[in-house]
């Protein structure tokens, strides 16, 4: 198929629309940048690469937290928990103080704020920065990653269609794929 015709088919909407269809979970990204925490709310986060151990996520071209967590050049994301929507909410506003009233301690290895509450954390030293369309891809290398101790997991937060999913019945253990 030729890029005209991929061109001429596609619609903003009907990609945010299909895309929507993939549950993702939920991450705060957060750094310490001229001596406060910054973070964000962010559903692209992803494991990249196991040998070095690598993880990446996508922050829009227009974020005014983006770039300082980028200059900070290390960050903690959180796995947020079902339960911690209103959280992710405050994160994910502009112009607010997101860390008002959020219980965080700084990260082992980076010192990056780690979100009380969260089901990991994974403790970053930014790797590369490739921009990507209107977003830019944040590569990170992992430093350090824990889970708490003595936590009921009430499962992941999860983002479907533009809004929080709440699993229905607790994790489960479902064999993952194979490697091909």
């Amino acid at each position: 198929m030729n890029s005209t015709a991929t061109a001429l088919r596609f619609d903003r909407s009907r990609f945010r629309d299909v895309l929507g269809r993939f549950c993702t979970g939920v991450t705060i990204i957060s750094a310490v940048h001229d001596g406060g925490p910054v973070g964000f709310a962010c559903q692209s986060f992803a494991s990249l690469s196991l040998d070095p151990p690598l993880v990446s996520y996508a922050v829009a071209g227009t974020s005014t937290t983006g770039p300082r967590i980028e200059r900070a050049g290390a960050f903690c994301a959180t796995v947020l928990g079902a339960d911690q929507g209103d959280l992710c909410h405050g994160f994910g506003r502009s112009g607010a103080d997101k860390f008002a009233g959020v219980a965080w301690s700084p990260a082992d290895g980076t010192g990056s704020p780690r979100i009380a509450g969260g089901l990991a954390w994974v403790d970053c030293r930014i790797e590369t920065v490739i921009p990507a369309g209107d977003h830019r891809i944040v590569v990170g290398r992992v430093v350090d990653l824990s889970t708490p101790e003595n936590v009921q997991d009430a499962g992941p937060l999860l983002y479907y269609r533009g809004g929080f999913l709440a699993p229905r019945s607790g994790p489960q253990a479902v064999p993952g794929p194979t490697a091909a």
